[in-house]
C-alpha cells in the first residue's frame, strides 16, 4: 500500500515532468498505422502568379494534414493526368479515372507589402459540384496557418466533424546541461511547426515543469514549476507571455484543471497533509475543498458542462478513477477493470473518458465509454502517459518512449490510426491539446 500511495504522489507531481529541445526544434511526424481505404483525394500543388514564390507550399501542408487526419488518401501527384488551378480548367472525367473522390485545387498570388491573396476550391468528383471555396489575403508568416484552416474546411465538408490541424499543442521539454538538465514549456501548431517557448530555462531553470492546461479560451495555460525548489503552481497569458502564481501552499500544488467556463482550477493540494482535490475561484483565489479522505486524491478533470469531475485515488487500495458532483457530493468509483487506472480527462461530448491503464508494469492509453462501462486499451507500447482529447475528440495526443526516448504520439479514438512526433534530438513530454480558440501572440 505504501508503495501505491508514493507511485500515486509521484504521478502528482514529480515523475510527470517532461523531456526536451531548444525552441528551434520541430516535431516531425510519422505515421506509423493509418486507416485501410481512407476517402481518396487529389490536392493539386497551388498555381503562383507572378515570379516570387511563396514561403510555404500550402498544398503540401494540405496533403500532409488530411493524411495524418487517417480519414483520407492522398493520391500521389506523380499520378494526376493535369494539375488545375482555375474552376474552368477542371475536367471531372479525368479525376474519375484517377480514383479521386474529392479534388482540391489553389492559386496564390503577392498581394504587396509582403502579403498573398490566396485561393482554392474543393470538389465532388463524382456528383461534379464543387463543395466549398474561399479567398484569403495574409502575410507570408501566416501562410501555414491558412493551410491548416483550409484543411479544417476540407474536412469538415467531406466528414461533417470540424477539423482540428489549425489548433495547438503544449508540451515540455528537457535537455541535459553541464549542470544537468534544462527544462522549458512549449507551444506549437498541432503538426509541431511554428514551436513557441514560453517558459525558457535561461541557464537557470533547472527544475521540472509539469501538468500543463489550456484555458478554455485559448489565452492561458495552467502549470506547475519547481524553479524555485517547490512546486508552484503558475496561470500564463500565452498572449503577451505574463504569468500569476496562482498557488503555493506547502506541500503539494499540481494537477490544474479548467473548469469550463473559465473562471476555476480544479487542483491537488496537501495544505492539509494529506492530497485533495479543491477548486480555487480565479477571481479572488477562494477555495473549495471537495474531497476529504485518506487515501490520496488528484488529477481532477471536468466534465464538458461543468457539473461533476472525475479524478485518481487510491482509496480502493490502487489508483482507480472517481466520479463526483462539482460540489464534492456522491462520489462514485468509474474504473474496476486492471490493477492501475488514472490520469482520465473527458472527451467533449461528454460520452468517454482517455485514461492510463495499467497491468504487470506495462501502461496504455484507454478509452472509457460510459454507455457501457467499457475500458479499451488503444496502444501497445509499454509506457505512455497524459493522454489528451483533440477538440473534436477523434485523436488523442499522449507521451510515449521510443528507441529510449520521450517522444509524442497520437491514437485515434478507435485505436485504428497512429503517429509519432519526436524531436530529432532529446526527449519531450506532458502533452496537452490546445481548445479550438486560437489567439495570436503579440508581435513585438
Amino acid at each position: 500500500m505504501k508503495n501505491i500511495r508514493i507511485a500515486l504522489v509521484v504521478l502528482a507531481g514529480l515523475l510527470a515532468a517532461g523531456h526536451a529541445l531548444p525552441a528551434a526544434a520541430v516535431l516531425t511526424i510519422e505515421i506509423t498505422q493509418g486507416i485501410d481505404g481512407g476517402m481518396p483525394i487529389a490536392i493539386v500543388p497551388f498555381g503562383v502568379t507572378g515570379k516570387e514564390r511563396p514561403p510555404v507550399d500550402i498544398a503540401s501542408v494540405i496533403n500532409a494534414d488530411l493524411a495524418r487526419s487517417g480519414r483520407f488518401t492522398p493520391l500521389d501527384k506523380k499520378t494526376f493526368v493535369a494539375q488545375p488551378v482555375e474552376d474552368r480548367q477542371v475536367v471531372f472525367k479525368d479525376w474519375r479515372i484517377a480514383k479521386a473522390e474529392a479534388l482540391v485545387i489553389g492559386n496564390i498570388k503577392p498581394a504587396g507589402a509582403g502579403r498573398w491573396q490566396i485561393e482554392y476550391r474543393l470538389y465532388d468528383i463524382y456528383k461534379e459540384t464543387q463543395l466549398a471555396g474561399y479567398s484569403y489575403t495574409e502575410t507570408g508568416d501566416r501562410l501555414r496557418l491558412v493551410a491548416h484552416q483550409i484543411s479544417d474546411l476540407i474536412y469538415e465538408k467531406l466528414t461533417g466533424e470540424r477539423g482540428v490541424f489549425s489548433t495547438r499543442i503544449a508540451y515540455v521539454t528537457r535537455e541535459r546541461t553541464p549542470k544537468g538538465f534544462s527544462y522549458k514549456l512549449q507551444v506549437a501548431d498541432a503538426d509541431g511547426y511554428n514551436p513557441l517557448t514560453l517558459l525558457p530555462s535561461s541557464g537557470l531553470l533547472h527544475e521540472p515543469i509539469m501538468s500543463p492546461a489550456w484555458s478554455p479560451d485559448g489565452t492561458r495555460l495552467a502549470y506547475v514549476s519547481f524553479e524555485a525548489r517547490r512546486p508552484i503552481l503558475y496561470v500564463q497569458n500565452v498572449i503577451v507571455g505574463s504569468r500569476t502564481r496562482v498557488a503555493e501552499f506547502n506541500g503539494i500544488n499540481s494537477a490544474p484543471a479548467w473548469s469550463p467556463d473559465g473562471t476555476r482550477l480544479a487542483l491537488t493540494l496537501s495544505r492539509d497533509g494529506n492530497p485533495e482535490i479543491y477548486v480555487m475561484q480565479l477571481s479572488d483565489n477562494v477555495l473549495t475543498r471537495l474531497t476529504n479522505h485518506p487515501a490520496i486524491d488528484t488529477e481532477p478533470s471536468w466534465s464538458p458542462d461543468g457539473r461533476e469531475l472525475v479524478f485518481t485515488s487510491d482509496r480502493s487500495g490502487k489508483p482507480q478513477i472517481y466520479r463526483m458532483r462539482a460540489d464534492g457530493s456522491d462520489v462514485q468509483r468509474v474504473t474496476f477493470e486492471g490493477e492501475y487506472n488514472a490520469r482520465a480527462s473527458f472527451a467533449a461530448d461528454g460520452k468517454s473518458l482517455t485514461l492510463v491503464s495499467g497491468a504487470k508494469g506495462n501502461y496504455h492509453v484507454s478509452l472509457y465509454q460510459f454507455s457501457n462501462a467499457t475500458l479499451q486499451a488503444l496502444t501497445d507500447t509499454p509506457l505512455d502517459e497524459s493522454p489528451s482529447f483533440a477538440p473534436n475528440g477523434r485523436l488523442i495526443l499522449y507521451a510515449t518512449e521510443r528507441g529510449g526516448r520521450g517522444v509524442l504520439a497520437s491514437v485515434s479514438s478507435d485505436g485504428r490510426v497512429r503517429q509519432t512526433l519526436k524531436l530529432q534530438e532529446g526527449d519531450v513530454r506532458e502533452p496537452v491539446w490546445s481548445p479550438y480558440n486560437r489567439p495570436s501572440p503579440t508581435k513585438e
